[in-house]
């Protein structure tokens, strides 16, 4: 596990502007904790040793069998377990991207390589997140599914966990259940903004699935997590159209773009990698935003092929927006001195 994942915020006295995390802003609660206030009995007895009651409902959410679906302790799990099922391969990891795929690989004897696109696997597994993580940039769907058929002896790991945040197309949960080279992960937790539940899915093929459930620890998803999984499928939240949030991060974008001292990259999602044109590193803007402005953003130096002037942020409310544009643009001044 490395250190410097985003919400960091344990490691500060105060923060009241979180950009470090890439779950979005503007999330209502209120009926998950109401519902989860009347469960709490449910943690006098053991959870499911596995969640099949979860595992069940999303597999009726997706159209698939519930023999594609398996619920994890957040897509981290899901993670680990793949890298477990194929340990010891030659493994390519599309890069810069979320560096627990390299973790879990590492830890199980993978041969790793970097690549900077999907397009041309040589090895026996290739891992992408899609849309990425940290630069938000989404590969096209259509050309990564030829990929995946035109390979069928290698497997494919795609992390799905931003998939609800952009309008471009991305790989639906039925392609993988029947193709016997392709696993996808899947994050409640980004798409319910709910990441203290820890809980994901991965949706694969059968054969693989029965294969991938023989390494799982039982109770490994605990049983408020599996009563708010189901409670989400049901009802959701009330969260802000995808339109206005993209629409938040665009202008965003633009502020940014117009200090002359930051430099947004792309994105095709509510989150975005930035570099810092001249001036000062991310983690000295980091520690001087938490420390002065109490705003939390992403050193994103540790995110391979980046360098130390690159730091991400995630798009929050408009007026949590104008307090770190406002802060910037002290920052930039302090700088020019």
């Amino acid at each position: 596990m490395i250190e410097g994942h985003g919400d960091d915020r344990y490691r500060y006295d105060e923060i009241r502007a979180d950009f470090s995390s890439n779950v979005p802003a503007g999330i209502d609660h209120s009926g998950l904790y109401a519902f989860l206030r009347k469960r709490l009995t449910v943690l006098e007895h053991y959870p499911e040793p596995e969640p099949f009651t979860l595992e069940r409902a999303l597999a009726e959410r997706h159209g698939v069998a519930p023999e594609s679906v398996i619920v994890t302790n957040g897509a981290t799990e899901a993670i680990y377990l793949t890298a477990h099922l194929t340990a010891g391969a030659t493994t390519q990891i599309v890069q810069p991207t979320f560096a627990e795929y390299g973790d879990a690989c590492r830890l199980y004897g993978h041969r790793i390589s970097s690549v900077a696109t999907p397009w041309a696997p040589t090895g026996e597994t290739l891992w992408c997140c899609n849309p990425n993580n940290p630069t938000g940039t989404a590969f096209d769907a259509e050309r990564l599914l030829r990929t995946i058929d035109e390979h069928p002896d290698k497997l494919f790991v795609v992390d799905c966990s931003y998939a609800a945040f952009t309008l471009r197309p991305t790989l639906a949960v039925a392609e993988a259940a029947r193709r016997k080279n392709l696993i996808l992960l899947h994050s409640m937790t980004k798409n319910y903004a709910v990441p203290g539940l820890r809980l994901g899915y991965l949706t694969v093929h059968p054969t693989l699935c029965a294969r991938l459930r023989r390494l799982r620890m039982p109770w490994s998803v605990n049983a408020l997590a599996i009563e708010a999984g189901r409670y989400l499928l049901e009802h959701g939240v009330t969260a802000p159209p995808l339109a206005e949030l993209l629409a938040e991060t665009r202008r965003l974008a633009d502020a940014l773009r117009a200090t002359g001292r930051f430099a947004p990259q792309p994105t095709d999602t509510h989150f975005m990698t930035v570099e810092i044109r001249a001036g000062g590193t991310a983690r000295e803007l980091k520690e001087w935003l938490a420390t002065t402005h109490a705003i939390l953003i992403r050193d994103a130096s540790n995110f391979e092929g980046l360098t130390d002037r690159h730091f991400r942020l995630a798009t929050q409310t408009r007026e949590a927006n104008d307090l770190l544009l406002n802060a910037l643009k002290k920052w930039s001044g302090l700088i020019s001195c």
